[in-house]
């Protein structure tokens, strides 16, 4: 759908178009029946730990926040839950959005979506303790009755375990869990243009992201320029290939939608495979 910004936002896949939901009967015509997982993640949710830049700002000595998160959420999507089909995109401006594209995630219910969400949640603000994270383990207890060596030992556990928890207070990803819980929130295209500063929400690499740059993405107005020097082509489905985000589409294209049209062909071969097989085997009786 578009929004009133012009934005190209997308939800979830529901047995009736919106459009028609007036036309029937019932409460639960519009109940989505298909959704990727998502996971929203903005640059703002950690203004109490950056001092360069805040709110919607973002520049090279925070953004580094932004790739620790695609790092720990894809490596735990990949290596816990066993997806493959995982798209990154850069929102246009503070943060970066996860699209999860697997068979089975894109059927979960709001509830399996909740449970993979609270998964990842360590993060946890509390007005009434300043500590946000908190990590389970041995508690330093120092008893100096006991030798030097020993008090000292105890010591050095108790601080390498105090950095372990300012390392995860600063970086560990922050999610927006009320985009993951639900399959009906909606979310911006990859490839839209931001409204209000033009950047494209271009796919990032999870495998080599630290070399993602958000500074020099390519705008709406670049592009135009790109494709006028250009001039008109022949070959219209070629011409991305001349402008900045030749690589952009490249990346999406060989990382993630072949890959995933060739599992998605398979499924429906395996599909109408199994059914012509129930199909004999009734004939058979």
């Amino acid at each position: 759908m578009l929004d009133t910004f012009g934005r190209i936002l997308m939800s979830s896949l529901n047995v009736l178009q919106p459009a028609h939901r007036n036309a029937s009967a019932g409460d639960n015509v519009l109940t989505p029946v298909e959704r990727e997982l998502i996971f929203d993640i903005d640059m703002s949710d950690y203004d109490d730990v950056r001092y360069c830049c805040s709110g919607a700002d973002v520049c090279l000595n925070c953004w580094p926040l932004m790739i620790v998160a695609v790092k720990v959420i894809d490596t735990s999507l990949r290596d816990d839950f066993g997806f493959r089909h995982i798209l990154w995109v850069y929102s246009g401006r503070r943060g970066v959005h996860c699209w999860v594209c697997d068979r089975k995630a894109r059927r979960l219910t709001n509830e399996q979506r909740a449970a993979v969400a609270d998964y990842f949640r360590v993060y946890k603000e509390n007005e009434n303790n300043y500590k946000k994270v908190s990590l389970m383990g041995q508690l330093l207890l120092l008893n100096f009755e006991e030798s030097g060596k020993k008090v000292g030992g105890l010591l050095a556990q108790g601080v390498r375990r105090c950095v372990e928890e300012i390392v995860f207070t600063y970086t560990y990803p922050r999610l927006d869990m009320e985009v993951s819980k639900h399959m009906n929130h909606l979310l911006k295209a990859p490839f839209c243009v931001h409204p209000k500063i033009g950047r494209v929400c271009v796919p990032i690499n999870p495998n080599n992201c630290e070399e993602f740059d958000p500074t020099t993405v390519p705008t709406l107005i670049q592009l135009l320029e790109e494709l006028n020097r250009e001039g008109l082509r022949s070959d219209v489905e070629g011409e991305w290939n001349k402008t900045s985000l030749a690589n952009a589409i490249k990346l999406f294209r060989s990382s993630f939608l072949q890959p995933l049209l060739k599992i998605c062909k398979e499924e429906l071969e395996s599909s109408y495979n199994a059914k012509l097989q129930q199909s004999k085997n009734l004939l058979s009786w």
